[in-house]
């Protein structure tokens, strides 16, 4: 019974504290000064739970099968490859049953029309950038023949990053460096890769508040750590007043990573930016997986038990 109840209590700790630790997380001042480590912490957060809302659901449908829940695993796998089937369980076990196979396929299925319809859209853009922009060897980027102020990137394979008129003639040549260099980041770094899974969750779960804020706050820390890298190249004071000088007009059609997505957080970050003490790092990446270890550790031990 003890081995039921820590298999069970480790399955659902990341259930039960995934939208207090979003809100708690959104919040926090420390995630714009260490976004990859925010970030690391939102990555395990979101798995987390949606691992250990699979694995409770496991636990509970093994029970009956034996004293353990690997075992119980085992005996259920082979009740089904012998042709048994789910003898042994009674309407509730096949009811937590159940719940896990439905959650597991509603998350693969809306991960694989969220995967889908993000590239269809690169293509339709991509498709679109190549017939209307012209490429610029000077910048490798497309320019599109318009004054609205547009700096954005189309990732993939066949990235592209896309400047218009208006943008090369309103920034200065450290700032459009800059900003060229902010863009470059989100490609070279698939920063869409990382943001999937949130935009995927938030589609999947629209009335959960969690998953809201975690695809909002991604989309900040990604914009964070694609400035850091800009800094490292130009410092802080160009991407800044591009920052202002982009936003400071209407926005454009396709505009996306530079003047959309948390500017107000980024300015002050770019403005006021400090060190963080390493132990916040190392305690953020610690708690993550301690987040994403027990529900990992429950899914795998069947397989473990296999070999051993």
């Amino acid at each position: 019974m003890i081995a039921w109840l820590v298999a069970a209590g480790v399955a659902v700790l990341p259930v039960a504290l995934g939208d207090r630790a979003a809100r708690a997380l959104a919040g926090a001042a420390w995630t714009h000064r260490c976004p990859r480590a925010a970030l690391a912490l939102w990555q395990a957060v979101g798995l987390g739970a949606g691992l250990g809302a699979v694995g409770l659901g496991l636990v509970a449908a093994v029970a009956p099968l034996a004293a353990v829940f690997p075992h119980g695993m085992h005996t259920l796998a082979s009740q089904i490859a012998n042709g048994s089937g789910l003898d042994g369980l009674g309407p509730p076990h096949l009811l937590a049953l159940t719940w896990s196979a439905g959650l597991l396929t509603w998350l693969l299925v809306h991960t694989a029309r969220t995967t889908a319809r993000t590239v269809r859209e690169r293509r339709r853009q991509r498709m679109l950038v190549d017939v209307v922009a012209d490429h610029s060897p000077v910048h490798d980027a497309y320019v599109l023949p318009v004054a609205e102020r547009v700096a954005y990137c189309v990732p993939g394979r066949h990235r592209r990053i896309v400047l218009s008129q208006g943008t090369l003639d309103l920034l200065t040549p450290q700032e459009l460096a800059a900003v060229l260099r902010h863009e470059r980041a989100h490609a070279l770094g698939r920063h869409d890769l990382a943001l999937l899974p949130f935009v995927a969750l938030s589609h999947a779960f629209p009335w959960l508040g969690g998953a809201r804020t975690a695809r909002q706050a991604v989309a900040v820390l990604l914009e964070m750590i694609a400035d850091d890298h800009s800094c490292r190249a130009h410092g802080e004071l160009p991407l800044a007043r591009a920052l202002v000088r982009m936003a400071a007009g209407e926005p454009g059609v396709g505009t996306f990573a530079l003047a959309d997505t948390g500017v107000v957080e980024r300015l002050q970050r770019l403005l006021t930016r400090r060190s963080q003490p390493g132990w916040v790092r190392a305690a953020a990446y610690s708690t993550a997986g301690l987040l994403l270890g027990g529900p990992m550790a429950v899914l795998i031990a069947p397989l473990v038990c296999i070999t051993v």
